[in-house]
């Protein structure tokens, strides 16, 4: 079925000109595209209508499976849900696991939803009045006593990504919805107030990195958590009496399948991994995974961190051998030589930047162990689509991660078919149009 958003693409050399091309919507959503996936979203999480397109361009029917290795928070899964393809994901990361794995739970009664959102929301604000505290009016008595998080767990967030009275009240609401740990709508309120957290009641701004913004004194915690799940109530009541299929999230490295899905199982697979920068993935979801508990300490985000695929030097360790999948790919080792060579030339010394050209080849070995680690699980003619960004994050050394990430599909056995281009976007460091494109790959099988 040919999709509705065709425009431009960049066929791959020697492969055929069926490309499939996306519309530059942005990050930003649809109004028809906000079910679902605004229950809590990346800001920097690519489109449902990017999986749309591939979706149609593969022609899967409803026996078909699809598959996202770095699933985030979950938009390949909850679209292909929608479009009534079992979807499964992959997520190293806890919260976005956790929010994945809610966005596709539609199972619960929508009115049990609101009758406990509204019964905590009234002993909340009962509970924040005996303390001094209205979160209506955003008044509190000068002698109210505010509760923190305990010092270990606040170390770990962000300097000032939220305020002493929101935190408090949150705290307050966290332990209120306590009441209802065992009820099946408690992790939709959890993630509801987790979405709440970054969207009103924090003090965070979305950029091309995350950051702290306008530091609020003040918020009204209770009613930003109730209209976010209030929203999601009004989501399942609009598909009750429908059926769709299942879905399932694995908290998992993508890099280490084994176990994990059948052999032969997969038709399909639309993701977008992380790309090569000094973007720290964890920094996005650090204000909520510490405040609702998913990690409480630096040690435990440490541990999660050894999860993930290296994309940043701040997640790169000493054991690290990613790089030994790639040794003998001549265009990843000469890019990590220049970003050497530049940095001598340069004279940069810090213990970060002395750590560039490994996590270049940490990166592309993690992605060609990934690569590897699908051959098994894949149907012969099963279909794929990368989605990754060119970036010049290490000393303004461009790196085309793309036709580097098709390169060493090719080598795998895999055969390319296209790089189709997503969009492009003016990087002021280079001067230079940095692309987001979409790697096409097919499975022929074993030889």
């Amino acid at each position: 079925m040919a999709s509705r958003y065709l425009q431009h693409t960049m066929p791959f050399e020697g492969s055929s000109s069926d490309a499939v091309a996306i519309t530059n919507h942005g990050n930003s959503l649809e109004v028809e595209d906000r079910a679902f996936h605004n229950w809590y979203r990346f800001v920097l999480s690519f489109p449902p209508h990017l999986v749309r397109d591939y979706l149609n361009a593969f022609d899967l029917d409803e026996k078909a499976v699809i598959l996202d290795p770095f699933c985030g928070t979950g938009t390949t899964v909850v679209e292909a849900k929608l479009g009534r393809i079992r979807a499964i994901g992959v997520e190293a990361n806890p919260f976005p696991h956790f929010a994945a794995s809610v966005k596709v739970d539609w199972s619960i009664n929508p009115a049990e939803l609101r009758e406990i959102v509204e019964a905590v929301a009234e002993a909340t604000i009962k509970v924040l009045r005996s303390q001094g505290i209205d979160d209506v009016t955003l008044s509190i008595s000068p002698d109210t006593e505010l509760w923190s998080l305990p010092s270990v767990a606040a170390r770990a967030l962000i300097k000032d990504s939220i305020s002493p009275i929101p935190l408090h009240k949150t705290l307050v609401l966290l332990e209120q919805l306590g009441h209802y740990r065992n009820s099946p709508v408690y992790r939709h309120c959890l993630l509801a107030l987790g979405r709440a957290l970054v969207n009103e009641i924090g003090n965070l701004r979305f950029g091309p990195e995350v950051g702290v913004g306008k530091i609020k004194r003040d918020v009204p915690v209770v009613l930003s958590w109730k209209s976010v799940a209030l929203r999601m109530g009004e989501d399942l009541s609009a598909i009750q009496g429908m059926s769709f299929p299942a879905a399932d999230v694995h908290l998992a490295d993508a890099r280490n399948l084994q176990g994990l899905l059948p052999d032969n199982s997969i038709d399909a697979v639309i993701t977008s991994p992380p790309y090569p920068n000094e973007k720290d993935y964890t920094r996005t979801t650090r204000l909520e995974s510490v405040i609702l508990g998913f990690f409480s300490s630096m040690s435990d985000l440490r541990m999660h961190k050894k999860r993930l695929l290296r994309s940043n030097t701040r997640g790169v360790y000493k054991s690290d051998d990613d790089d030994t999948w790639i040794r003998t790919n001549r265009r990843v080792q000469q890019i990590a030589d220049m970003i050497e060579a530049r940095r001598v030339e340069l004279g940069k010394t810090s213990g970060f930047e002395k750590l560039y050209p490994r996590v270049v080849r940490l990166y592309f070995g993690g992605m060609a162990r990934h690569l590897a680690e699908m051959t098994p699980v894949l149907r012969e003619g099963a279909n794929l689509a990368y989605v990754v960004g060119d970036q010049a994050s290490y000393l303004r050394v461009m790196i085309r991660t793309g036709e580097i990430l098709a390169e060493i599909a090719e080598e795998i056995g895999y055969q390319v078919q296209r790089i189709d281009l997503f969009r492009t976007r003016f990087a002021t460091a280079t001067q230079e149009e940095l692309r987001e494109e979409v790697v096409v790959l097919r499975w022929p099988g074993k030889a």
